[in-house]
C-alpha cells in the first residue's frame, strides 16, 4: 500500500494536510487495475477536523479495495473560500496522479461529514463555480462522479448550524449575499452529481431539516438522490469543538469509530448500485463491501 501525505498551502498562508491510502496492484490480480476513489472531508464546525471522520472512515474504504484520501482542511480563523480551494487542489492532485495512484477518474466520490458535508457539497455543486474559476480551476474538470454526505450542514437559513457559518464566513456572517452564496440547497441543479445522504431524525446538533431541504432540492432538479433517515439519536451530546474540551471527548472516539461504520458501508453500497444504472452503466466496481444490518449513530459536526 502507498501511504501519501502532502501539504496544501491555503490562500491565506495556512496549510492543509492531504493524506492518501492507495492499495498496491498485484501481478497476480489485474496488474493494471484502477479503483474507485473517495475523497473524505471530515466535519468539525469549520473550527477543527474530526479524527474519527478521517482515518477510521478511510480504512473502511481501503478494506473495500478503494483508494481513500482524507483532507484536513484549514479551519477558523481561516474563512471562505480557503477550505473550498483546498478541496479543489486535493481533487487536482488526485487527477494529476491518477496513473501512479491507480485512480479511475470516472469513479471519484467526495464524502463529507457534517460541516465537512457542507464543504463537500459546496465543491460538488454550482455553488462554487464562480470562486473556482476566479482562482484558476475548471469546475467541469474537477467534478466528482458522486457526492456522499453524512448529517450534512446544508442551509444558511432558518435551520442552519449557526456555529459552522460563523466560523466559515467570519466578519461576512450575516451578509445576505454571502449567506446565500453558501446555502447549498439554492445551488442544486442538473450538473449536481448523484447524491447519497444519511441523517438521524432527532439530531440536536445539525437539524435533520438540512437533509430534508437537500432531498427536496435534488428532487426539484431531477438529481438522483438516495437518503437514509434513522430514528435513533446519537449517543453523545453535540460537541462544541473547543480545544479545551477535546480531552473530555477522548473516550468517545473508539466508540464513534465503530458506531459510524454503517455510514461508509451504506455509501459504498450506494456507489455500487449507481454503477448498475444508466448513470454510470459502463463502470464496473470491483469492491466487495456490503452494508450491515444494523445502523445507528453519527459524529459531531
Amino acid at each position: 500500500m502507498q501511504y501519501i501525505e502532502q501539504t496544501i498551502t491555503g490562500m491565506d498562508g495556512t496549510t492543509a494536510r492531504f493524506i492518501g491510502y492507495v492499495p498496491d496492484n498485484s501481478p497476480e490480480v489485474v496488474p493494471d487495475r484502477t479503483r474507485p476513489t473517495v475523497l473524505i472531508v471530515p466535519g468539525g464546525g469549520y473550527e477543527m477536523t474530526s479524527d474519527r471522520e478521517g482515518e477510521p472512515i478511510a480504512l473502511q474504504f481501503l478494506a473495500a479495495d478503494c483508494n481513500a484520501f482524507v483532507l484536513r482542511y484549514s479551519c477558523a480563523p481561516s474563512v471562505y473560500p480557503t477550505a473550498l480551494l483546498e478541496v479543489a487542489e486535493a481533487m487536482r492532485l488526485i487527477l494529476d496522479h491518477a496513473e501512479a495512484w491507480h485512480v479511475d477518474p470516472a469513479r471519484i466520490a467526495v464524502l463529507g461529514f457534517s460541516a465537512g458535508g457542507h464543504l463537500a457539497a459546496d465543491f460538488a455543486t454550482s455553488a462554487s463555480d464562480g470562486v473556482l474559476r476566479a482562482h484558476g480551476y475548471d469546475p467541469a474538470l474537477l467534478a466528482p462522479t458522486a457526492l456522499m454526505l453524512a448529517y450534512p450542514v446544508i442551509t444558511s437559513g432558518e435551520y442552519r448550524h449557526d456555529g459552522s457559518f460563523r466560523a466559515l464566513l467570519g466578519n461576512r456572517y450575516g451578509d445576505e449575499d454571502a449567506m446565500h452564496e453558501v446555502s447549498i440547497e439554492e445551488h442544486i441543479d442538473a450538473r449536481t452529481p448523484p447524491v447519497f445522504v444519511w441523517h438521524t431524525m432527532p439530531d440536536d446538533c445539525v437539524p435533520v431539516q438540512n437533509t430534508l431541504m437537500l432531498i427536496e432540492a435534488c428532487r426539484a432538479a431531477h438529481v438522483p438522490v438516495e437518503a437514509h433517515l434513522f430514528p435513533r439519536r446519537r449517543p453523545w451530546p453535540c460537541a462544541r469543538h473547543r480545544a479545551d474540551r477535546m480531552a473530555r471527548r477522548q473516550w468517545h472516539r473508539t466508540r464513534c469509530a465503530s458506531v459510524d461504520r454503517a455510514g461508509p458501508r451504506l455509501a459504498h453500497a450506494h456507489v455500487r448500485r449507481l454503477t448498475r444504472t444508466a448513470i454510470v452503466r459502463e463502470i464496473r466496481w470491483q469492491c466487495r463491501f456490503h452494508p450491515s444490518d444494523h445502523h445507528q449513530g453519527r459524529q459531531s459536526t
